[in-house]
């Protein structure tokens, strides 16, 4: 049974960390668990993981105008999900393509090297996602050549073999993508962020065979608000 029902006036501001109900706000993930009609909760399981950890680190890296700009893309995670384990490396990439030109150097190298270990997992695909990504990765290299450098020593310091593309280092590679832009000297993190986020939510639809259009019943659900 869900812990909020809905009402026509009441609709939560996107706020940062969780919230116990959604009279105290309401983060992105927590509005996508009321929309698919799951118990309130960051973590619902409507949405891919990695894609809602992503979408987690936003809305908290964002300011309070930046997140508010997050609220039309709700919708579209709920229901979002694959099995697929490809989806990871594919966000991974997506969140370091959009770090590694604007990040300080300190957080460029852990960014190359995660785009370096996705390079090689890769390597033995041929379908339209992997060979989008492929590109991805390498257009971001090549904006940071001093970085990609010290990737590719330090992975063959680190030993041979391919370098390992688990769930955990694909987040890992995201939570320093999403740092490295929130802090990065640039005026324009807010854009950025929510430029991240929204093409993440394009990847996994395009991956899924899903298009952005959202249910009847979640656009019900978004347009009546909710109160507790």
């Amino acid at each position: 049974m869900r812990s909020a029902e809905l009402h026509p006036d009441v609709v939560p501001i996107l706020s940062t960390g969780r919230h116990r109900s959604p009279r105290r706000g309401a983060c992105f993930m927590e509005f996508a668990s009321f929309l698919a009609g799951e118990h309130w909760s960051d973590h619902p399981k409507c949405t891919h993981g990695t894609l809602a950890h992503l979408a987690r680190l936003v809305n908290d890296r964002t300011s309070d105008a930046g997140r508010a700009r997050l609220t039309p893309l709700i919708p579209s995670v709920v229901g979002l999900t694959s099995d697929d384990p490809l989806l990871d490396v594919l966000l991974a990439v997506r969140a370091a393509h959009a770090a590694l030109p604007v990040a300080a150097e300190e957080r460029q190298r852990s960014q190359a090297v995660g785009l370096r270990a996705a390079l090689a997992a890769l390597a033995d695909r041929d379908d339209e996602s992997s060979a989008g990504a492929r590109e991805l990765a390498e257009s971001a290299l090549r904006s940071a050549p001093a970085a990609d450098a010290w990737a590719i020593r330090f992975i063959d310091e680190v030993g041979r073999g391919r370098p390992r593309t688990s769930v955990k280092q694909c987040r890992d590679v995201i939570t320093g993508a999403v740092d490295g832009i929130a802090t990065a000297a640039i005026g324009d993190r807010d854009d950025r962020l929510v430029a991240l986020l929204a093409a993440a939510v394009s990847d996994t639809e395009r991956l899924v065979g899903r298009t952005a259009e959202p249910t009847v019943d979640v656009r019900e659900r978004a347009d009546a608000g909710v109160t507790t």
